[in-house]
């Protein structure tokens, strides 16, 4: 690594010599070079710089998927701005929160959204836009600008982006990474999973999650490889573009609805070298079906969003169902009881691990970020695994209670404030229940006041309006009262097998 340790730095150095070779194939079959992304992310960086925005300054995206939308994450390193990607899905509400937690110079948005946001921000703060085709405020402005920029020398602890995590107090809290953070993991993982600038990638998950940005996006620019861009996942069109990929990454809801269609078959996947899923725990079954229908085993992985990816599967060797696999290079990973001591083959401990991927800690939240350390380094990741006498390691479950529902993390207690306080209702418990296409389903057990008639599909609609599509509960269930232990902590685990 030079002594700029920029990511983009980091990432040039791998770019192909010849510059026309292909960076992105959109779904329309369209072709954007690494000589484009060159040219277009210095437009943007020097739009944002003539805005007034200089290095550690904050940008918050809340965009569709394009090309275009990547570019300008590409431009904020380059410009070393700090990048806040957000879930399309968020609602005003929460959009507010980050907002004043983060305190962004500049809002990028989808065009019809600024003028809800603009009374979000202070006076001042400017506000782009940009549409799924790569139009509006922000793409006319900057395709007149200098296509020259030299790129911010930035070193290795400094903030490349900030991600925002549900916390389980239904605070979120921002998890800062930083260059080197992004750069350690990225530079491993094409190492382990044997990435080329062979490789084609079908890339169908969202921008704004680790996965889809830090893990798919990474690997392709660390060995100057190309991806296939889809807007989302689509059964049929992943299927059309396999013959032309050689990777794809996807939660296990993308798996189980390609084994769903008995068009999937071996023969498509003939050129594909490796398929790779995260982001929520594969059922075995899913595994085994796969490994029957096309021959191969998809390798998982575990990561999360304060430390990127931190477990896998080996690419040469056994991928085994319901394990997650080995520490990745320069990763310690240790599984400990309540005192801190390491647990013996096979016992269930608390997964904690140490390397130069792990975070630098939570936004403007200190105390926090001294909590979830322990003394000697290692971040503490709230789940609970144990690892085998072959080295293996598996998740058991979550301390936390977190639901994994698509790929997407649900934290119950931030669902539970807003139901709690809708008309009516007087306690709520929210749980997870196995779900053939998401994994995990939301569930919400609730308990009435008895001063209205409550109606499921009512709660759900009031729900939509706060929070994300895939926070809100799929099923509610109405009982006289939640079941509670001699504590009186409410036993979700008892409501997990009665609605399961």
């Amino acid at each position: 690594m030079s002594a700029d340790q920029n990511l983009f730095s980091v990432f040039q150095q791998s770019f192909p010599e010849d510059l026309q070779t292909a960076f992105i194939t959109t779904e329309a079959g369209d072709t954007v070079s690494y000589g484009d992304m060159l040219k277009q992310s210095a437009q943007l960086a020097n739009y944002f710089v003539s805005l007034g925005l200089k290095k550690g300054d904050r940008i918050a995206v809340q965009v569709d998927k394009s090309p275009f939308a990547l570019m300008t994450y590409l431009a904020a390193l380059r410009a070393g701005l700090i990048y806040l990607p957000l879930n399309t899905g968020y609602r005003l509400a929460e959009l507010e929160y980050f907002f004043n937690d983060a305190e962004p110079s500049l809002v990028l948005c989808r065009e019809g959204d600024q003028n809800a946001l603009q009374p979000l921000l202070p006076d001042g703060i400017p506000i782009e836009t940009l549409t799924a085709t790569g139009e509006g405020s922000l793409a006319e402005k900057s395709k007149t600008v200098t296509t020259e920029f030299e790129t911010v020398p930035c070193e290795g602890d400094e903030l490349a982006a900030i991600l925002y995590t549900s916390g389980t107090t239904g605070r979120p809290k921002g998890a800062m990474l930083s260059h080197k953070n992004l750069a350690s993991n990225a530079l491993v993982l094409k190492e382990l999973w044997g990435f080329t600038a062979d490789d084609v990638l079908l890339h169908a998950l969202p921008i704004f999650h680790v996965h889809g940005l830090f893990v798919g996006c990474h690997c392709v620019l660390a060995s100057g490889a190309s991806m296939i861009f889809l807007p989302s996942f689509d059964v049929e069109k992943i299927e059309q573009r396999l013959p032309q990929s050689t990777v794809m990454m996807g939660v296990p809801t993308f798996y189980t609805r390609l084994l769903a269609d008995e068009n999937f078959t071996a023969d498509m996947c003939s050129n594909m070298r490796l398929f790779i899923s995260g982001s929520a725990p594969m059922l075995a079954e899913t595994h085994h079906q796969f490994h029957n229908r096309i021959g191969q085993w998809i390798l998982e992985r575990y990561g999360m969003t304060e430390t990127g990816m931190l477990v896998s599967n080996p690419l040469e060797g056994e991928r085994r169902a319901g394990m997650v696999g080995f520490p990745l290079p320069g990763v310690d990973v240790q599984v400990v009881d309540g005192n801190n001591i390491p647990v013996a083959i096979d016992e269930v401990g608390s997964i904690q691990v140490k390397g130069d991927n792990v975070f630098q800690g939570y936004w403007q939240m200190p105390e926090k970020t001294a909590e979830e350390f322990t003394d000697d380094g290692y971040f503490i990741t709230g789940d609970q695994g144990k690892v085998s006498e072959d080295g293996y390691i598996s998740i058991v479950g979550r301390a936390k209670d977190m639901i994994i529902t698509g790929g997407y993390n649900v934290y119950p207690k931030e669902v539970e404030q807003v139901l709690d306080d809708l008309a009516g209702i007087k306690e709520t418990a929210v749980i997870g229940v196995p779900d053939t296409d998401f994994g995990e389903a939301v569930v919400a057990v609730i308990v009435g006041d008895g001063s209205e008639e409550l109606k499921a599909d009512s709660i759900i609609q009031q729900t939509k309006q706060q929070l994300a599509s895939y926070k809100v509960p799929k099923t509610i269930h109405f009982v006289e009262e939640l079941p509670r232990n001699t504590m009186g902590k409410v036993q979700k685990q008892l409501l997990r097998e009665e609605y399961k």
